[in-house]
């Protein structure tokens, strides 16, 4: 007799704690998916920023030198970073991009939606080559994009 209250205890706290659960998670927004990686800007003391229209495939000012950056946007929430130059890895620092409700984007406060991440890499001291950066959506359809760029 005790096992048997015991399992309808059980029962009844986990199918509430369930119910309760899955209420909260009806009222929670799902991150979005990734939808665009692109980089938008190199940074370089020779050329200061060059903006990167799209299909660009490398740099029109010569950046050689130290201290180039590398500013990439990306759309949607990404999980699994992968940033390379020349198939060497490249450290950077990620801050949140927000939208208004008529979708413009802009940095974040408390009355904006995040959107996505503007990344920022540090090339530290290379001076030119391939600079490659993908990510993976964090939720369905769990797609990978990516972006590259020749920096000359």
């Amino acid at each position: 007799m005790y096992r048997m209250k015991k399992i309808a205890w059980v029962w009844t706290w986990g199918w509430a704690l369930g119910l309760g659960l899955s209420v909260a998670a009806a009222h929670a927004a799902s991150a979005p998916p990734l939808s665009e990686v692109k980089v938008l800007k190199v940074e370089s003391p020779a050329c200061g920023f060059e903006d990167i229209v799209a299909q660009q495939e490398r740099t029109r000012c010569d950046h050689g030198g130290p201290n180039i950056k590398v500013y990439v946007l990306e759309v949607g929430y990404g999980h699994q970073p992968h940033v390379t130059l020349d198939g060497f890895e490249v450290d950077g620092t990620r801050s949140p991009v927000c939208a208004f409700s008529n979708g413009n984007l802009n940095d974040c406060s408390a009355r904006t939606k995040v959107v996505g991440y503007l990344y920022v890499f540090d090339l530290k001291g290379k001076q030119e080559g391939t600079f490659s950066f993908s990510n993976v959506s964090i939720n369905a359809p769990g797609n990978r994009m990516s972006t590259q760029l020749y920096i000359k």
